[in-house]
């Protein structure tokens, strides 16, 4: 059988929420529950991390999403952007999204992007995507 192994390499994962209202708190909750996510289903952990760019719809401006980021441990060194999306008449209110490049030894396909909560119908067609599965190299 051949080997299929895969060296690091730079990967970008994406990913939503959904906010109920406009508080620090519930923004806070939601970022962590995003990352929380992102962190498991793709095996990542901050040193992974190349940077990181959060996006709000703009009803959300009680806080900066990448302020709830750095309270993880590790996050403090992580380069962190905050930016407002674009407004687009209709779109899902209260959404935090972002864009993460990474470090992972998959290729493309294996990436598992997370939208969580009412973001689900952003992306509907990853909801079953599974998680990685490879075995880290130290």
């Amino acid at each position: 059988m051949k080997d299929v192994s895969v060296e690091w390499r730079i990967q970008a994962i994406r990913g939503a929420i959904t906010v109920p209202e406009n508080t620090v708190e519930a923004m806070t909750e939601a970022v962590h529950e995003l990352l929380d996510a992102l962190e498991s289903r793709n095996q990542l952990s901050p040193e992974h991390l190349i940077s990181v760019t959060f996006s709000v719809t703009r009803d959300l401006d009680a806080m900066f999403p990448a302020a709830a980021a750095r309270q993880r441990p590790g996050w403090d060194a992580v380069p962190l952007l905050d930016v407002q999306q674009m407004h687009v008449q209709g779109s899902l209110p209260r959404c935090i999204r972002l864009l993460m490049y990474t470090q992972v030894p998959v290729l493309h396909g294996e990436v598992c992007h997370v939208y969580l909560r009412d973001a689900r119908s952003l992306r509907p067609d990853l909801e079953l995507s599974p998680p990685m599965s490879f075995s880290r190299r130290e």
